[in-house]
């Protein structure tokens, strides 16, 4: 078991509370001492030079589907090169009809190192098997779906 933290800061910095006027710009603060700005996504009159929430959630999927696969594949003895998603999160309403991001679509491209590379059969369940031990994928009721 292990713990996550972060912490979350915001201040009004004198700005007018009004929805249309206070800021949506924060800081996220990682335990290992990185601080990230974050906003509200632009939609919501957030700051687009920032991340926003809906974008670090499609990261964290994005990030933990690859950090699953590089374990089986370095476990099964394929060495990689380079890992590429260009990870597309889905906004639109859920079977409740609340907005939420019900679909993940990741896009890996993948350069494998020697010319043991794996055929799509096996690639496939390599995939689905990142997907099934991806820590972020168990903890959400979003699709996430590998494209190629």
């Amino acid at each position: 078991m292990s713990e996550h933290k972060v912490t979350l800061r915001w201040e009004r910095s004198g700005s007018e509370f009004t929805y249309q006027k206070y800021p949506r710009d924060h800081t996220w603060s990682f335990d290992g001492g990185h601080v990230m700005a974050a906003s509200a996504a632009p939609a919501y009159l957030g700051n687009p030079a920032n991340v926003d929430p809906e974008e670090a959630f499609v990261a964290s999927l994005s990030s933990c589907h690859m950090l699953t696969f590089l374990a089986i594949a370095c476990k099964q003895k394929f060495v990689l090169d380079s890992y590429v998603d260009e990870a597309i999160g889905h906004m639109e309403k859920n079977a409740e009809g609340k907005m939420a991001i019900t679909r993940v679509d990741l896009h890996p491209k993948i350069t494998w190192s020697s010319d043991r590379t794996p055929g799509a059969e096996e690639l496939d369940k390599m995939h689905h098997a990142a997907h099934e031990n991806c820590f972020i994928a168990n903890s959400v009721k979003t699709e996430v779906t590998v494209l190629k």
